[in-house]
This record gives C-alpha cells, structure tokens and sequence, in this order.
C-alpha cells in the first residue's frame, strides 16, 4: 500500500481500477483475484474473538497497533469474502484510528457493491467495516489512557 495515498486516494484508485471492467462478472473475477493475493492470516489468529459478526462466510479480522497507527490482517473461508476484506485493508490499514473512525469509504456505493452483492454479503461487508472501526476506536481509546 501507498503509505503517502490518503483513504480518499486510495478509494479513488480503487474505483478506477472497477471503471476498467465492463462486466459484474469480471468485476466479481477481479474481487476473487484479490482475495488470492491477501496474505495468509498466521493461526494463531484464526479464533473466536477475531472472527467478525454478521457474516455468512467465516472470516477472521486481526488488528494491531503499531507507532500510532493501526494495521489488519484477514482471511474468510469464501473467496468472495476474502477479495472485499483485502479492498477494506487496501483502505484503511496503516491509519490512525482517526484517519480509520472519520473514513465514508464511499468507494463501496461508488463501485457498486451495496447494490451487486447479495443481501447477507452486503450485511457482512458492513459487519467487516463495524468491526475495523471498532478495533480502531478501541485503540483510540487505549492510546489515550
């Protein structure tokens, strides 16, 4: 990730990137393509507490904290899946928990997500993002004490 790229940036290369296809179905191939390249979550992360709620699919979100800024991992047992966590890392990992909180992430609607995914795939995308900007405030919070 473009460390120097803001979260608005980044979404924008990101639309862009989806502007290129002309087809749901190569824009769905696009998402699985990006799923297989997200590195693989080690384990020891794969547990109950790292799951995310309001998912279909299996899917395990770590996050950490690391001078000031926050950083995810992931995996879903759906490829799917795994290609949307990869965009929401894309995103937002490597922010600070304010840069994370205040982010619209306006990309999803721009791309076409809310409107193309099945009713429980959108639900779990909004789950994946409640959960990224839950770790994010948790560690405001902590920064803070």
């Amino acid at each position: 990730m473009n460390q120097a790229a803001t979260i608005q940036e980044t979404e924008k290369e990101i639309v862009e990137e989806f502007a290129l296809f002309d087809s749901w179905d190569d824009k769905y191939e696009y998402i699985i393509d990006l799923g297989k390249k997200l590195p693989a979550l080690a384990e020891e992360h794969k547990i109950d507490e790292n799951k995310v709620k309001g998912c279909q699919s299996t899917v395990w979100l770590a996050a950490s904290l690391q001078e000031g800024r926050v950083y995810f991992e992931a995996d879903s047992d759906a490829v799917i899946v795994k290609g949307l966590i990869s965009m929401l890392i894309r995103v937002l990992s490597g922010r600070t928990p304010d840069e994370i909180l205040n982010a619209p992430l306006n990309f999803i609607n721009e791309i076409g997500m809310t409107t193309h995914l099945a009713q429980t795939r959108s639900n779990g995308l909004l789950s994946m993002v409640k959960q990224m900007k839950n770790y994010a405030l948790a560690f405001k919070i902590k920064m803070q004490s």
